[in-house]
């Protein structure tokens, strides 16, 4: 090889960002600060309190994710894969330890306080346990057996139960979709993924008639099935969708613009900054904007899966179609709650909902397909 082919091939190492999702994240994190500050500002004055309080929060949020972001992006994805052990042991304790020193959040022992931002690691368990599958499945490429097979649920199963105890079923959800989804890509047999979600399926179930979910959890399974009820713990639940799908059908096309709204300025939608922030974009910005918000969503989600499918190895592949499933599905679930058309999971709207954990975590996401993107022609 030449000297001149060599400092190519360093400088495609160093270098070849996608600039495309660089653009999409920034631009879908720039417009949560927006809406967050849109939908909170008037509500927190009505309340005497200072109206700059999430929007200032989201900006440092959003800071600390666009560090982090760059900083996972300069490091070689293929080296994630030597601490993978570390990182799943670290998630796992930190999991238990929430029961021990975590603070409650809506009924949910989730979080870890630290002051100005609040830690919740099942959100970042499913960064792990993407990135520990990953690391399992790109080490065996004579494909997948039965034991290697079981030894994937395992090493999911564990956190997921921990998840489940806290109880955080939203977040559950999406690590098991996210998990099944790159079985699949590694080449587990559909006829086994099928059978996985028989007992899926029949696990959720025993779930609900053995009393493992909580009442509020019940309360939202059946909201979803039936949008009428009189019974206290379903009420609430039929009572903040409603008003979510009035709050979206009230922007008509073109919305009433930022700031405005009276769902969304008289607090009818609960959460509106966090999961139900979908509600304030349809009120707002009608459907116009929603529908170039759900483009951008589309565009990062192209982006990531662009990625997936042009990377040099099964690692960085598999590392970003969990990556892609996580982002997409999460997107998805929110918009659909927001409209009636999904159950309420408390999931939140990826770079766009309010909070510290989320959006930091959807910057390392992202920040780890750049990784892949920087060399995917070496």
């Amino acid at each position: 090889m030449s000297q001149f082919d060599m400092l190519s091939s360093r400088r495609n190492e160093r270098g070849h960002a996608d600039i495309g999702l660089i653009a999409g994240l920034l631009a879908l994190g720039g417009f949560g600060v927006v809406m967050v500050y849109s939908a909170t500002k008037q509500l927190l004055e009505n309340a005497g309190l200072n109206p700059h309080y999430y929007v200032q929060h989201q900006l440092i949020y959003m800071v600390l994710g666009i560090v982090t972001m760059y900083t996972v992006s300069r490091i070689d994805y293929r080296r994630f894969e030597i601490a993978t052990t570390l990182f799943y042991v670290l998630i796992v304790l930190s999991l238990m330890g929430v029961f021990v020193v975590g603070s409650s959040a809506l009924g949910a022992e989730r979080w870890y306080n630290l002051g100005i931002i609040q830690i919740q690691p099942s959100e970042f368990t499913v960064l792990v346990i993407i990135l520990a599958v990953a690391t399992y499945c790109s080490r065996r490429p004579e494909g997948l057996a039965m034991y290697d097979v079981q030894r994937i649920l395992v090493m999911a199963v564990v956190p997921l139960l921990l998840i489940v105890l806290q109880p955080d079923l939203g977040t559950a959800i999406i690590l098991s979709v996210s998990v099944a989804a790159m079985m699949v890509i590694a080449g587990v047999p559909p006829r086994f993924m099928a059978l996985l979600g028989i007992l899926a399926v029949a696990g959720t179930v025993a779930a609900v008639l053995f009393g493992v979910l909580q009442h509020y959890q019940i309360a939202r399974l059946i909201g979803f099935l039936s949008h009428s009820s009189t019974n206290k713990f379903v009420e609430p639940v039929i009572y903040t969708v409603n008003n979510s799908k009035s709050a979206i059908g009230a922007g008509g096309l073109r919305g009433s613009g930022l700031f405005g709204g009276l769902q969304t300025t008289l607090g009818y939608v609960p959460e509106n900054q966090t999961d139900f922030i979908f509600s304030a974009i349809g009120e707002q910005l009608g459907f116009i904007g929603s529908s170039l918000a759900i483009l951008l969503m589309g565009f990062v989600g192209y982006r990531i899966f662009a990625i997936a499918r042009d990377a040099k190895d099964q690692f960085g592949r598999l590392l970003c179609v969990g990556i892609f499933v996580f982002f997409a599905f999460s997107c998805f679930e929110n918009i659909g709650m927001n409209m009636g058309i999904m159950p309420v999971t408390g999931i939140p709207l990826p770079l766009v909902s309010y909070g510290g954990s989320s959006v930091i975590v959807f910057f390392i996401a992202g920040g780890t397909a750049l990784s892949v993107s920087r060399r995917r022609m070496i």
